[in-house]
């Protein structure tokens, strides 16, 4: 037995890890050697969804193949442990990319079917699980299961965003997008409240495929911010930028993101990037992951971790529960440095359980202060509860049971679908089993 801790550093239960790194093993160890379990890929989740506290991980980093790439039609088929960064490094000389990637591409294949990720091109390109072909399933019964949006559409739609409930994914196949250049042509522009953001964002779904935004958190009222949007660039190839890779070398006593620290950095960000606002032509490592850059970044949080709260609300209501969270996050003295905001697509999710729904998704990363923060989480939990939306499970550690039923309307239709031998942190806390 062995301590694990997902990305938020919460905490560090207990766990026996199996390996897997022959798939022809998959359905032997599953079924009968270790028949409890859950899979885990990078432990990028930031809450429970990938812990299974006392219990069984079966660790699917090591099933990292590559089985087939047909570079005429982009169609990727490759073993689950496979981690976006090594697709994106195989198939972007080749002309191809990911078509929706997350904020880090060090998670794996299996991971990000199973949370449903979506990108900064949700409004055009929906989420990842629109673009699997093809997903193959073991069940801890040694039942496997190949679904896919034509071929057991129901399997399919119960394993994106299924959290890992439903079985192992151990293959998937992929279409992948075209494009011309690894480079992008972006635009930066500051703005000075939420009026100003959701005009920007309203303004450019139609030309630009990738837009998100940083908010300051801390800056008061006007709650300013950097709306940062881009097109893939079809321009002259350039050398590939150096890659300068540094690693966060230990835990800090206390968290470095606190009251002393927050308000100058968000201010100094918020200059610097202000400074340098307009066009520019940007790699795509840099535009989708610059956070890649730190390994290891968790840890300046210190020895009791962080939360991050991610939640959607509907487009309607979306102006007024952002300003009303924005405010609860103001009057509490509490701050996030990494505070993103952004419009998700007027587009149904392709999972029972998949997060992206269409609305206004915003995202805060909190040093944990135990009661203070939690307190904090109530208060913006009634607002996403009285304006209908919903929490992100991969990225929580801590809602409440009703809220979670509520945000999720197909949880009843899921529950069928579940795998008996599997379970997590998550669904003990949120499913009861």
């Amino acid at each position: 037995m062995r301590t694990v801790s997902s990305w938020g550093r919460l905490s560090a239960p207990l766990h026996r890890v199996v390996v897997l790194n022959d798939p022809g093993r998959v359905k032997s160890i599953v079924s009968r050697e270790y028949p409890s379990g859950l899979a885990h890929g990078m432990g990028r989740s930031y809450g429970d969804a990938c812990l299974n506290p006392d219990g069984v991980l079966w660790l699917t980093t090591g099933l990292d193949h590559f089985i087939a790439f047909d570079d005429k039609t982009g169609r990727l088929v490759c073993e689950a442990g496979v981690l976006l960064r090594d697709i994106q490094r195989l198939v972007i000389p080749r002309g191809w990319i990911l078509p929706v990637t997350p904020g880090t591409q060090l998670v794996t294949v299996g991971g990000a079917i199973a949370n449903d990720v979506h990108g900064k091109n949700h409004h055009l390109l929906g989420s990842f699980g629109d673009h699997v072909q093809r997903i193959k399933l073991i069940r801890t019964d040694g039942e496997i299961i190949e679904c896919g949006p034509h071929t057991q559409p129901d399997w399919f739609a119960a394993t994106v965003g299924g959290l890992g409930l439903t079985g192992i994914i151990v293959e998937a196949e992929i279409q992948l997008r075209r494009v011309a250049s690894p480079w992008l042509q972006t635009e930066t522009i500051p703005y000075g409240d939420l009026d100003e953001f959701f005009q920007l964002a309203d303004g450019s779904e139609v030309d630009w495929e990738h837009t998100v935004s940083w908010i300051d958190c801390v800056s008061g009222n006007g709650n300013r911010g950097l709306f940062m949007r881009g097109n893939f660039s079809d321009s002259e190839q350039r050398p590939e930028p150096k890659k300068r890779q540094l690693v966060m070398p230990f835990v800090p006593p206390i968290s470095l993101v606190n009251s002393l620290s927050l308000r100058p950095f968000n201010a100094a960000y918020y200059n610097l990037k202000k400074s340098k606002a307009g066009s520019a032509i940007v790699h795509y490592e840099s535009f989708f992951y610059p956070l890649d850059n730190l390994l290891e970044w968790n840890r300046m949080y210190g020895p009791k971790g962080f939360f991050q709260y991610q939640s959607v609300v509907p487009r309607e209501a979306g102006q007024d529960a952002t300003r009303a969270m924005l405010g609860e996050i103001a009057k509490s003295g509490e701050g996030s440095f990494l505070a993103v905001l952004k419009t998700f697509g007027n587009r149904q999710p392709v999972g029972m359980m998949s997060f992206p729904r269409p609305g206004v998704t915003l995202a805060l990363d909190f040093p944990n202060k135990s009661a203070k923060t939690l307190k904090l989480f109530e208060r913006m939990d009634a607002i996403v509860r009285e304006a209908g939306g919903r929490i992100y499970p991969a990225k929580d550690a801590r809602m409440p049971r009703d809220l979670f039923e509520a945000g999720y309307p197909r949880l009843h239709e899921f529950l069928k679908y579940r795998d008996p031998g599997i379970s997590s942190g998550l669904s003990r806390r949120l499913m009861g089993a």
